[in-house]
C-alpha cells in the first residue's frame, strides 16, 4: 500500500511517501521568513505552505519513483496547529484524494507525534510488546500518556501554560539567540556547567510544595521563564555573554528535569516496561542522554525517533494514517474533516 502523507500544522511544509511500511521519501521545507520575528508568525506560515505545497509533494513522489495513480491512501494532518496552515494541506490533501478517487485518512498531529519512535525504514516492528509511557514535547504541546496495543491512550499529564519548547525558544530569545533558539541552547549547554545555576523546577519533588504535587504529572515553565527574566536583570550584559554556555546549560538542565522526573514516575506508577521520547524536543541531546540514563537505572525500554522524524515531518503522518487502517479506525472517505487548532485526545479515558 502506498500512502502519501502532507503535513502543515505550524512552519514546516512537508510530504512523505510510506510503501509497505517503509518510508520511501520523507520532504521536509523548514520556513525561514520567522527569524526576524522571534516566533512562527500564523499569515506568514500559511502563505508559504500555500506556495509550496504541491513542488513538495511532487518532490516526494519523484524521490519515491511514485506517481499519483499509483497512490492508494493520501493522508494530512487534520491538526492541532495554526489553523490556516492546518488548512493548506488538509484541503490540498482532500483534494487530491477526491480527484483520483482515493481514500483520505485524517491524522491528528500529537498521535502521530506518539508513533514516530516506532517508525521503520525496513518495515519491522520496533513497538513494544506492551503498553509503554509516552512523553511528547515540542514547541506548542508537552503532555505524557500512557498508551496500549489499540492506539487508544490515557493522557495523564499535560502543561497547564508553556510548553518545554516554548520555554526554550523564549528563553533562548531573552539571551539574544535566533529563532528558533532551542538547538541554540543545546549546542551552548554542551561546553557549559549545568550547575552554574539553580533555575526553579515546577511542580517537581524538589518544589516546596512537593506532596501536592505526588503523582500530578502536569506541567509548568512559565515560572521558569519569568525566573530566566529576573535572573538576567541582575546581572550586565558582559557577564552573561561571558557565561552564555553556563547559563544555556543550567536552563537546560531545569527542563530537562522536570521532563525526565515525571516521565519516570509515570512509568513506575502505570507498571510499564517501555519511555517512549517524540516531538521536536526529543532531538535535544540533553535529553536523551538524561532519559535513557535514567531508564537503564529503573530497567526501563526507551524508544526514541531518528533525528528525521523528530521535528514536524510527514513520515509520521503517513505511518500513523497506515497504523490506522491496519487497526480499523478509519472513516472512508472523509473529504469533508474539519481542521481543528487545539488537541483532541482520541483515547479511552482520555481528558
Amino acid at each position: 500500500m502506498n500512502i502519501l502523507g502532507i503535513e502543515t500544522s505550524c512552519d514546516e511544509t512537508s510530504a512523505a511517501l510510506l510503501g509497505g511500511g517503509v518510508v520511501l521519501s520523507n520532504v521536509v521545507s523548514s520556513q525561514r521568513c520567522h527569524g526576524d520575528f522571534g516566533g512562527v508568525v500564523p499569515e506568514l506560515a500559511s502563505r508559504e505552505h500555500e506556495r509550496l505545497i504541491v513542488s513538495i509533494a511532487d518532490a516526494a513522489l519523484k524521490e519515491a519513483n511514485i506517481t499519483k495513480n499509483e497512490l492508494d491512501v493520501i493522508a494530512a494532518t487534520a491538526g492541532p496547529g495554526l489553523i490556516g496552515a492546518v488548512m493548506v494541506g488538509l484541503c490540498f490533501a482532500e483534494g487530491l484524494a477526491w480527484a483520483l478517487g482515493k481514500p483520505f485518512v485524517p491524522v491528528n498531529h500529537v498521535e502521530a507525534h506518539i508513533f514516530s519512535p516506532f517508525i521503520s525504514d525496513d518495515a519491522s516492528s520496533l513497538a513494544p510488546a506492551g503498553d509503554f509511557v509516552s512523553l511528547t514535547v515540542s514547541g506548542g504541546h508537552t503532555l505524557l500518556a500512557v498508551v496500549h496495543q489499540d492506539l487508544s491512550y490515557e493522557v495523564i499529564g499535560r502543561t497547564i501554560d508553556d510548553a518545554a519548547g516554548e520555554a526554550f525558544d523564549k528563553t533562548g530569545k531573552m539571551l539574544g539567540l535566533g529563532y528558533p533558539a532551542g538547538p541554540e541552547i543545546d549546542r551552548l549547554a554542551r561546553d557549559g556547567d549545568p550547575g552554574f545555576h539553580r533555575f526553579p523546577r515546577a511542580l517537581t519533588s524538589s518544589s516546596q510544595t512537593s506532596r501536592s504535587y505526588r503523582n500530578n504529572f502536569d506541567f509548568s515553565f512559565s515560572g521558569l521563564k519569568t525566573s530566566v527574566h529576573t535572573w538576567l536583570g541582575q546581572h550586565d550584559r558582559s557577564f552573561v555573554e561571558r557565561h552564555l554556555p553556563d547559563i544555556a546549560a543550567s536552563v537546560q538542565d531545569a527542563i530537562v528535569d522536570v521532563l525526565v522526573e515525571k516521565t519516570i514516575a509515570a512509568a513506575r506508577l502505570h507498571g510499564v516496561d517501555a519511555v517512549s521520547v517524540a516531538g521536536g524536543v526529543s532531538a535535544n541531546s540533553g535529553l536523551r542522554t538524561a532519559l535513557g540514563e535514567a531508564c537503564r537505572r529503573n530497567g526501563l525500554e526507551l524508544f526514541v525517533p531518528d533525528m528525521a522524524y523528530s521535528t514536524d515531518n510527514a513520515a509520521m503522518i503517513a505511518t500513523m494514517a497506515g497504523l490506522m487502517i491496519s487497526r480499523g479506525r478509519v472513516t472512508a472517505n472523509a473529504y469533508d474533516t474539519a481542521p481543528f487548532a487545539r488537541f483532541i485526545p482520541a483515547g479511552r479515558g482520555a481528558h
